[in-house]
């Protein structure tokens, strides 16, 4: 067990961290959010801090000091090691320290705050300096992870045979001590941050003076077992001490993963870019071969050699379908081969030798070359998704398994790999386990995710013997337990299988000198805790959680509410800033709680039964989780595990709200088909209601915004009036109008009638469809049941017709929803044939049809989240693009509206800080394009960014296409 403090009650660390003024959070829902970060484990802490510069964090230690309370520092919970988590206080430096100081590009450095984001960083310094330098360390989690928590690792990145690990980069480190004091350590040495500090500043000397002892004292062995292979994280960096390396302190506390000091500021080393790149997709019928060739390639100075297995490759096709990977050479293995230089000629040529020493070799079986930007984006996706999707692995006979992280970070010299990956897999089978290799082939690192049974005690048997196993394989080929993560609560306890009693003696001293108390992150590297302890799924209790959804556990079958929630693994990517829709809310606040992952993990302690959220469905905990979530369904697409907190939140709405009063909004927004259909036979009177001083009052007991216009309600007589002279009957296609369409834009009916019939095929037009979709956001779905139950009773005729729906969201609903909630052969059927309007185009564009209308020239697209995360993510750009529009500028991101979310008065200026992620700056980089805005929420939405009122100030595809466009522009 960890010799850290002994943690003692959590309310005098309260009361002596509130006079300091530190932002400081005790709740049970917050400290179920940072009992995990992207590893095994779940410990719970006692207390989150959200420190706001180095004095915060000086403060923050100095007062656990005095209250025997260790901490850990946090950067983006990314650690798939279980360094992030402890049971003492949580710094998360990302939250205000994400500060870039200052870029320097005469000297080619940064200096910034630990909670900067890597890809911000990056992004930043290629704008100030017009692309010429960038910084170089790209792990795929560079979209959330931080500076901070990257040299607590010595994280590395698919680049890294080019351009080494974080370390490699690092020129100084400003770090508080275990007892708040102050150093800055530099590339020769350490010294007081404030030279007006003599505390600090004999600190500094006297901890300088045992560094160069300790260095003496060890020399020859740091030389022998330390700094071996390009790649040895494991274990402190202590070889950087040693004279030929200039007693470098700054690189011998990377990797240090939090234990000896806490890092308030860095300065960091920026790289060129290169001005041409081109990528090779080299395709193998094995990871073995692939890793053959390795050698080959570095001989051609690449900057990247990554490597992905069949399995991820099958389970991307099986959740994003097969055009996700479409451009990969045929095989079952496949090598990312970067090259680049100062010029394509050179570059292209390089290319040429190297493809004719791998042919030479007849391991590689075809190749392909990426020239273009968008195409290479696209697949390093599937590379850089790696984690998440082979969380859930898709096996050959359509079952499915769930692997997990513990040996996913090993390394050996790239020379060794391909013997180390042929001896790994029959260690694999020897222990009936199943794991999925991709990672950093030119580095020799391996990510290799495997199916241990943590939930049983066999399993962790068996666990725990093939990890001591493994340790033993990777040492017999001169590797290291850890290439890249660092060693945490999942591989500390194996370091002695790798290094010598001398070593470890060492680390023990190292640690000591910096932090004597123990008091920073225990229980890492020295003096571990068993691999198998705090095993989050170690522990949970099989209760049946009933559910309304059908919910598919790991293995297919149905009403898996636990297994569900359990699919969040922690990799974070809900926490980025840019790429994708989700998590608009996280973007919008900057708060782990309203993060798709902060969400989940609330959700796996409510179905844990633990005491922080033991009210089950009853809890306040997750009901707050779960307020800003809004329902955009992004996750089920974006999250590389598919989490569908749309769904689990409709779920827990469900029951949390039985035999209660709901919230206002539920009812009236809630039950809005309802009230359309009443409505529709007094539009007049409705409108003219609410163009009155009675509006804000109505609005405000319906629990409403005041500040969003309302559309106005539309008559039973409009709708007709749009549709006539359509002939009733059969026909081709099944048009839905569905509630939105009818009570508020009958005439995007109209117009999506007369695009069928422009076609040359006749729609039976079906306006008595309801998707439910109002009842499953606010969670009532026993009555959004019985509405599907009449949908797929009245769709499912027999025919293969496609269903096209006007509305993207009532076509979610009906697609994904139904067969979920509704699990009958029939709503399976029904399901099937539903397509949004915009599929329909694009089929009917593929089946020769040529819009008779006048079309636009360029258009400004709003996707729509939910139509992104069923249907696909670029449907309505295909849709465009297909009938001739080229000129399409895409607001990828959630409006801010989404359903019911955007009306609701708590949640009005949320609504409006995620409009300004998209589709604000669209509509203000082009305000005289034309805006489409299929689904009716983006439409509202449109109307009030733009400040017009007007119905036409934002377009339904169908309007755009609508043949009598042809018509009124003729003269």
């Amino acid at each position: 067990m960890s010799g850290g403090p002994k943690v003692r009650p959590r309310m005098p660390l309260v009361e002596l961290l509130a006079t300091s003024g530190v932002e400081l959070d005790t709740t049970s829902r917050r400290l179920a959010e940072y009992s995990y970060d992207a590893s095994n484990y779940r410990v719970p802490p006692l207390a989150v801090a959200f420190p706001r510069n180095a004095d915060d964090v000086s403060r923050i230690v100095t007062t656990c000091q005095r209250a025997g309370v260790p901490i850990v520092a946090r950067g983006g919970g990314t650690s798939m090691a279980g360094n992030a988590i402890g049971r003492g206080v949580v710094l998360d430096t990302s939250r205000h320290m994400n500060a870039i100081v200052s870029i320097d590009a005469e000297n080619r450095t940064a200096v910034v705050e630990p909670g900067v984001v890597l890809s911000r960083l990056s992004e930043a310094v290629e704008r100030r300096t017009g692309n010429r330098l960038t910084f170089a360390p790209d792990p795929s989690s560079r979209n959330r992870a931080t500076i901070g928590g990257s040299i607590g690792n010595d994280a590395c990145g698919n680049h890294s045979v080019r351009y080494g690990r974080t370390g490699d980069h690092v020129v100084s480190l400003d770090v508080v001590l275990a007892d708040g004091t102050r150093l800055t350590a530099t590339r020769s040495g350490l010294r007081a941050t404030d030279p007006d500090d003599t505390a600090a500043v004999e600190r500094a000397s006297g901890l300088t003076a045992d560094l160069k002892a300790l260095a003496s004292g060890y020399m020859a062995q740091f030389r022998l077992e330390l700094g071996r292979i390009p790649r040895q994280v494991s274990g402190f960096h202590l070889a950087n001490l040693l004279p030929e390396n200039g007693f470098d302190v700054a690189r011998a506390l990377v990797g240090s993963e939090g234990t000896c000091a806490i890092v308030v500021g860095a300065t960091m080393r920026l790289v060129d870019v290169p001005s041409s790149a081109l990528l090779l997709i080299v395709a193998y019928d094995d990871v073995v071969d692939a890793a053959r060739d390795v050698t080959t390639i570095l001989k051609y100075s690449p900057a990247a050699i990554e490597g992905i297995d069949e399995r991820i490759v099958a389970t991307m096709k099986a959740r994003r379908g097969p055009e996700s990977v479409s451009e990969l050479p045929a095989g079952r293995a496949w090598l990312y081969v970067d090259l680049d230089g100062e010029d394509d000629v050179a570059v292209e040529a390089e290319a040429r030798r190297l493809l004719r020493d791998l042919r030479a070799h007849g391991r590689a079986l075809d190749v392909r070359e990426v020239h273009d930007p968008t195409e290479r984006r696209k697949l390093w996706r599937v590379r850089e998704d790696g984690a998440g999707l082979s969380s859930r692995l898709e096996l050959p006979d359509g079952s499915s398994v769930t692997s997990w992280p513990g040996w996913e970070d090993s390394a050996v010299a790239p020379e060794d790999l391909a013997d180390y990956l042929a001896d790994f897999r029959v260690l694999l089978e020897r222990h009936g386990l199943i794991g999925v290799m991709y990672g950093h082939f030119g580095a020799g690192c391996m990510h290799i995710r495997i199916t241990f049974d943590q939930r049983t005690p066999e399993g962790r048997q068996v666990m725990s013997a093939f990890l001591t196993a493994a340790a033993r394989l990777v040492v017999k080929h001169g590797g290291t337990l850890s290439g890249e993560h660092g060693d945490g609560r999942a591989r500390s306890e194996l370091l002695p299988e790798m290094y010598s009693p001398t070593i470890m003696e060492a680390f023990s001293t190292f640690k000591r000198l910096f932090d004597p108390t123990n008091a920073l992150n225990p229980g890492m590297i020295v003096d571990p805790e068993p691999v198998t302890e705090a095993l989050a799924l170690a522990d949970i209790p099989a209760l049946p959680w009933q559910t309304t959804f059908v919910l598919h556990d790991a293995n297919g079958s149905g009403g898996g509410f636990a297994d569900a929630v359990q699919r969040c693994i922690g990799v974070g990517r809900c926490r980025s800033h840019g790429g994708g829709v989700m998590c608009p809310s996280f973007r919008a606040t900057g708060d782990e709680k309203d993060s798709t992952r902060g969400r989940a993990r609330v959700l796996q302690d409510m179905v844990r039964g633990a005491a922080s959220v033991e009210q089950g469905w009853a809890s306040e905990d997750v009901r707050e989780a779960l307020d800003l979530c809004l329902s955009c369904k992004a996750c089920s697409s974006d999250c590389p595990t598919g989490v569908d907190m749309a769904t689990y939140k409709a779920e827990f709405f469900d029951h949390h709200y039985r035999g209660r009063l709901r919230p206002a909004a539920h009812y009236s927004l809630g039950w809005l088909p309802r009230w359309l259909a009443m409505t529709s036979r007094m539009a007049p009177l409705v409108n003219a209601v609410l163009a009155s001083p009675l509006r804000s009052v109505g609005l405000r007991l319906g629990g409403l915004t005041t500040e969003r216009p309302l559309p106005s309600f539309a008559s039973r007589r409009r709708l007709r009036r749009e549709l006539s002279p359509h002939r009733t009957g059969r026909g081709d296609v099944v048009l839905v109008v569905d509630s939105f369409t009818k009570g508020f834009r009958p005439e995007v009916a109209g117009a999506a009638l007369r695009v069928v019939e422009d076609a040359g095929r006749a729609a039976e037009v079906r306006t008595d469809v309801c998707c439910g979709l109002t009842w499953i956001s606010t969670g009532q779905l026993s009555q959004a049941r019985k509405r599907l139950s009449r949908s797929a009773t009245a769709l499912d005729d027999g025919s293969d017709r496609p269903v096209v729906v006007i509305e993207p969201s009532c076509a979610a609903a009906l697609r994904k929803d139904l067969p979920e909630l509704v699990d009958t052969p029939a709503a399976h059927r029904v399901a099937r044939r539903v397509r949004t309007f915009a599929e329909h185009v694009s089929a009917q564009r593929a089946g020769g049809w040529t819009p008779s209308a006048a079309l636009p020239s360029a258009v400004t697209v709003q996707t729509h989240c939910h139509e992104y995360a069923v249907f696909g993510a670029a449907t309505q750009v295909r849709a465009l693009k297909a009938v001739g529009i080229d000129g399409v500028r895409e607001a990828t991101g959630c409006c801010g509206v989404a359903g019911n979310f955007g009306f609701e008065r708590q949640h009005f200026d949320v609504s409006m800080a995620v409009a300004e992620q998209a589709l604000a700056p669209a509509l203000r980089a082009d305000p005289d394009s034309v805006v489409l805005t299929d689904g009716f929420s983006c439409h509202m939405q449109a109307r009030q960014l733009t400040g017009n009122p007007a119905p036409t100030a934002s377009l339904h595809l169908a309007q755009i296409l609508d043949p009598r466009n042809r018509q009124e522009s003729s003269p």
